[in-house]
């Protein structure tokens, strides 16, 4: 994920069943490159994360999610801290949609919390015998704070390959409304592919990624990326 912010935590909080009902889950990730939609946000190098997540029976979740960034030496935020919430609708027994909003913070310098801006996201998933496609959708009227709107579409397909070994492919589009006060690399939008392969060994979840974009920038061009992550459920 890259989701005044105590109110949104706990609004979504009031609004869900009682914890009787509900699963709590932390996941800590090791990352060698803290990429956004093939954009390193860490300079290109590793980074330490670590989420919290409460989600009920009936579809309802609320959770944050924090990491370690560098913006280059001028810059000296050095953490991005998110909230979100929504709801997961299961349609069918091979539909699903998910909605909510999410809210990016920045913490570390005098002028890190201008970059602070909320998305909503809708996605969608179908499940067949081939896999499951999902087709996602992010939106914000304030891109990192500059009043900017800005969107984001991705297509997304996961399938097996062999038991517990599988592979992602996906393509996404970020697209700004407003050129004057944000663009990519000079332009309205880039395109963003990525390849990895996912497993799983003795609790550890694995994700070996190559990915690439249309842009010509050092913090975005082609990249191998690895995570280990590690779930707690309580």
């Amino acid at each position: 994920m890259k989701t005044t912010i105590k109110s949104i935590a706990l609004l979504g909080l009031l609004t869900l069943p009682t914890a009787a009902s509900a699963n709590f889950s932390s996941t800590v990730t090791a990352v060698s490159d803290y990429t956004f939609n093939g954009v390193s946000q860490t300079d290109n190098g590793p980074a330490l994360q670590a989420s919290l997540d409460y989600a009920s029976d009936s579809g309802w979740y609320v959770g944050s999610w924090a990491s370690n960034v560098d913006f280059g030496s001028e810059d000296d935020t050095w953490l991005e801290l998110d909230f979100y919430g929504g709801m997961f609708y299961q349609l069918s027994e091979s539909v699903s949609l998910d909605a909510g909003i999410a809210y990016y913070t920045y913490h570390g310098d005098s002028f890190s919390d201008e970059y602070q801006y909320p998305e909503l996201y809708t996605k969608f998933g179908y499940g067949s015998s081939l896999g499951q496609t999902e087709l996602n959708f992010w939106y914000t009227w304030d891109y990192f704070g500059v009043d900017a709107g800005h969107y984001i579409m991705m297509a997304a397909h996961t399938f097996t390959i062999a038991e517990g070994h599988d592979i992602r492919i996906s393509f996404d589009r970020s697209t700004s409304n407003d050129l004057d006060k944000w663009s990519w690399d000079g332009d309205k939008s880039y395109n963003h592919y990525r390849a990895e392969y996912m497993t799983s060994w003795k609790g550890f979840d694995f994700n070996l990624a190559v990915e690439d974009t249309s842009m010509d920038i050092d913090t975005a061009d082609t990249r191998a990326v690895l995570s280990v992550a590690r779930t707690f459920a309580f």
